[in-house]
């Protein structure tokens, strides 16, 4: 029944509105996922044919029930790694459900993740956003879809959403995640149509559920949780699963609100293929088995519903199909190696047409921009860089629909730093708003966003901030590739950071290295205002994920101050800019050193050549090569750390492609291995200065 968040009179309404299941089908989906779960585990687990298997056994029967309830062709469905039978339930064939486990061509990952992080296009029908390993990441995502939702309805004028709702699974370890708090404080502020499922089966692993929440009872205790409502029961019992679902599914498309269902299961199964329940006293185990969901769905309709003939020959057909369907399986081909390293970033062929991704990002819509010019249209008066960012997220805003642009504090104040001042009154809360307190719940909503057609430009206020966020960032980045392409997350991630004034730990990090090292993550560094307009218009305009670092010293900065360069104004990525030219010596840089290189060239008598990256993924290793060609001798310059700073990705490359032109080693100058200190004393002498970085291209050029 409905917890007491919940009034009997709506659950009763609810359910009278709920349709029946359709129980042969029901019967039929229980028996191929029982089917394929016993012929991996007695099978094709001890042939190490399959290496990871994560048995549904106990949870099958009521994620079944769920799925058959995703009707909407927008809805969208969060999973993890128990989720199979939700799988079969929303259409995905039985012989692809099995390729995936075995790490076969063409299933869910091209065998390049794990065959139970699944994944679905829509094509239709509900999509099943791309899981995650990661306890909890699933949460936020589904929050990012369901906040969609509305926009497609209330600011887009899209009728077609008025009934649509995104869903998460979870299981009952989930529930201390962060992911898991972030996305129900955004449910329930928001009112987004989400539904939150715990499949509670009382262990994670072997963890008792009694550790995750006070009591093991998640719902129990949500049950004063503002703007919630809360049905749970018993998942293993077909009538009450079916009444419970059908409640909960209805309320939250009619309510338009969200809810928390937790149904109660058992994991008749170890965690893994690996796991013994050596942990489980006996008589927990047998309390599971005993409450088998396949044995209460036969004493449920047979013979009241079904006779004994008609159940059997579903078993037996369903045990047929899905052996024909393993084998076929079997007989796919491996992967192929020749391609493993496809699909990080958009692909173009030779004909300049890209290979776009199924779903995600605008350009599977077929959303096309103005030409950009490469061309400056200067005005003449010089603007900083902070002006710069606003006027082109203006310019966008207004002739992107699709972009919404988030974070803490970007609405009425604009930005801690002031990047978005006035955005929000112009173009309107539902496209410049903030977010509660969870860089965590920031990105993984905007991978959401993304996957359902948006372009979301969230901000972090500071680099350190993006640390909690790290896993949907690493997540994020990896999305293309390891559903081969099916799905792409673009967003553009502003991200401020660096020295200014004064340092400190928690403010004035760099570390812009941990993005160039993020797979399928594009990353600028832009030094001056005229740089910044292009590459962030080519980030907004782009098909991948971007981050675009912004150097808090140069947002106000004289130097870094240039003219607006138009409306029309991209640069690409990967294109070094030659800030000064010189025989003597290279200076490879970007960010904020690039004034203190300038001004360091200048000062030294030596013929200094200067190349700001602009870029880091990509970076102008050809610019780099080539200058240092010419010049003979090099000095990286960066304000990260040197232990493993990007400057030592350069300095690699250079010593395998210009190993011979090298008339001295090349040197590296940076911050040493420490972080960011406060005094302003201590912060000059640790980050390259001018005087320093002079000594080090008299020294490089000396030697």
């Amino acid at each position: 029944m409905a917890s007491p968040a919940s009034s009997t009179a709506l659950a009763g309404h609810c359910a009278s509105a709920a349709s029946q299941p359709d129980w042969p089908r029901v019967t039929q989906l229980l028996h191929r996922s029982r089917a394929l779960d016993d012929i991996e585990e007695t099978r094709l687990v001890p042939a190490r044919q399959v290496m990871y298997q994560f048995s549904a056994r106990g949870h099958d029967l009521a994620q079944i029930l769920l799925g058959l309830q995703l009707t909407d062709p927008h809805d969208a469905v969060t999973v993890y790694y128990r989720s199979r039978p939700l799988m079969l339930a929303l259409g995905v064939d039985l012989e692809e459900a099995a390729a995936g486990p075995l790490a076969r061509a063409g299933a869910f990952s091209d065998g390049r993740d794990i065959g139970v992080v699944f994944n679905k296009p829509g094509r239709g029908g509900a999509t099943v956003l791309p899981a995650c390993g990661g306890v909890g990441a699933q949460y936020t995502p589904a929050a990012g879809w369901a906040q969609s939702i509305g926009y497609h309805h209330d600011t887009l004028g899209d009728t077609r959403y008025a009934r649509s709702i995104a869903v998460v699974l979870g299981g009952d370890g989930s529930v201390a995640t962060a992911g898991f708090w972030s996305a129900l404080t955004m449910a329930t502020t928001l009112r987004l149509p989400m539904l939150i499922y715990i499949e509670d089966n009382g262990f994670g692993i072997s963890v008792s559920s009694r550790l995750q929440t006070p009591g093991g009872n998640i719902a129990a205790n949500l049950g004063a949780f503002s703007g919630l409502t809360i049905f749970e029961g018993d998942g293993a019992d077909p009538e009450t699963a079916a009444e419970r679902i059908g409640e909960a599914v209805h309320f939250v498309r009619g309510q338009r609100a969200p809810a928390l269902l937790r149904l109660t299961v058992p994991r008749l199964c170890g965690h893994s293929g690996q796991d013994t329940q050596a942990y489980k006293p006996p008589e927990t185990i047998a309390r599971e088995r005993a409450n088998d969901p396949l044995r209460r769905l036969y004493r449920y309709l047979v013979p009241q519903r079904m006779t004994e003939r008609e159940w059997r020959q579903i078993a037996e057909g369903s045990l047929r199909e899905v052996e024909q369907a393993v084998e076929r399986a079997l007989h796919r081909a491996l992967p192929d190696p020749a391609g493993l390293t496809r699909h990080v970033f958009t692909e173009h062929g030779t004909d300049g047409h890209a290979a776009l991704q199924e779903q995600g990002g605008l350009a599977p819509l077929g959303v096309a921009f103005a030409p950009g010019c490469p061309q400056r249209e200067p005005e003449p008066t010089r603007i900083n860089m902070l002006t710069a960012i606003r006027r082109t997220l203006d310019v966008e805003l207004g002739l992107n629909p699709r972009m919404v642009v988030f974070g803490e504090d970007v609405g009425p104040k604009g930005g801690v730093h002031g990047a978005t001042l006035g955005l929000q009154d112009k173009h309107g809360a539902a496209r410049v708003f903030d977010t509660s307190l969870s860089e965590e719940g920031i990105i993984g909503r905007a991978v959401g966003l993304a996957l359902a057609g948006l372009l979301p430009v969230p901000e972090i206020q500071f680099r350190k901030y993006a640390d909690p966020a790290t896993e949907q960032i690493n997540d994020c980045g990896t999305l293309r590739w390891r559903t081969a392409n099916r799905f792409a997350a673009p967003m553009v991630v502003r991200m401020p950071g660096g020295y200014f004034k004064c340092g400190d730990p928690w403010h004035s990090q760099t570390n812009e290295v941990a993005w160039a090292h993020g797979i399928g993550w594009r990353l600028a560094v832009p030094s001056n205002a005229e740089d910044a307009v292009g590459l962030l218009r080519t980030a907004l305009r782009g098909n991948d994920p971007t981050i675009f670092f912004e150097h808090r010293a140069l947002l106000d900065g004289a130097w870094a101050r240039r003219p607006y360069p138009g409306d029309r104004y991209v640069l690409p990525f990967g294109v070094a800019r030659r800030v000064r030219e010189g025989s003597e010596l290279t200076i490879v840089t970007w960010g904020a050193m690039v004034e203190r290189c300038e001004l360091a060239a200048e000062a030294s008598g030596v013929l200094v050549e200067i190349l700001d990256l602009r870029t880091l993924s990509p970076w102008d290793r050809e610019a780099v090569l080539a200058s240092v060609r010419k010049t003979h001798r090099c000095l990286i310059v960066h304000e990260d750390n040197i232990t493993a700073g990007f400057g030592a990705e350069v300095a690699a490359v250079l010593a395998r492609e210009a190993f011979f032109s090298l008339e001295a080693p090349v040197e590296r100058l940076a911050m040493p291995d420490i972080p960011s200190p406060h005094a302003p004393v201590l912060l000059e002498a640790a980050v390259p200065g001018v005087a320093s970085i002079t000594r080090a291209i008299r020294a490089v050029a000396s030697v």
